[in-house]
């Protein structure tokens, strides 16, 4: 049985989501702040979170980022406003689909299994003690080296720890400048165009057919994300 949980500060909202998640056979836990999902999460396993962005202790986005800094699991965000800049900042935080209030409870219903059904079937990114595996691609993280499907590309360093960043957060889209303060490690802006080259370099020596990416994906005006 998936395990779902729902976070929201308004217990009723909790409450109408699980008995509709209940009736389609997952077990659901409860929390009611950012903490609270933390904690759960951490408990037992969790196949998806229901994330209300508004609330006390911590809101949905500090959790959202402090939760993909261990797991890779699908995240859906709630929220009231219902802005493109609201959105954008939800999805570059790591979220996987939004949700706008008042909501269907039957659509979000379908949006969780729509996205069980895309994590299963592609699973999360693969990572061993020295190795990280997407699908055909493999990163050796203490040799340094890159294969698809079974032969070695050569990647300049920094295209190196791009895609290496990309891989190892799988599903979660960085913009530009997210990627440079990564790894560059500095805060300096840094123009999209300068990350564009170099995951255009990347694209021609891992995909077989660059204009159609099998790897490297761009989510339009927000930034890139391994698929």
């Amino acid at each position: 049985m998936q395990t779902i949980l729902v976070v929201d500060d308004d217990r009723e909202i909790v409450e109408s989501i699980s008995i509709y998640l209940r009736a389609e056979g997952y077990e659901v836990l409860k929390a009611y702040d950012g903490l609270e999902a933390l904690d759960a999460a951490v408990q037992k396993a969790v196949h998806l979170i229901v994330l209300d962005i508004m609330m006390p202790q911590m809101d949905g986005i500090e959790t959202l980022l402090n939760l993909r800094k261990t797991k890779n699991i699908p995240v859906i965000l709630l929220s009231a406003k219902s802005e493109d800049a609201d959105k954008i900042l939800g999805l570059t935080a790591g979220a996987d689909d939004y949700v706008t209030k008042p909501f269907n409870p039957a659509e979000l219903v379908a949006r969780v299994k729509s996205q069980l059904r895309r994590y299963t079937r592609l699973g999360s990114a693969v990572e061993t003690e020295n190795k990280i595996i997407v699908d055909g691609l493999t990163i050796d993280t203490e040799a340094k080296t890159v294969t698809v499907d079974g032969t070695e590309v050569k990647l300049t360093p920094m295209e190196y720890k791009i895609l290496e960043l990309l891989c190892k957060n799988r599903g979660k889209v960085y913009s530009a400048d997210a990627i440079y303060r990564a790894v560059w490690n500095e805060d300096t802006v840094v123009s999209d165009n300068t990350i564009a080259v170099h995951i255009r370099h990347i694209r021609e020596k891992i995909e077989i057919n660059p204009k159609e990416p099998r790897y490297i994906k761009v989510v339009w005006g927000i930034g890139y994300k391994v698929q």
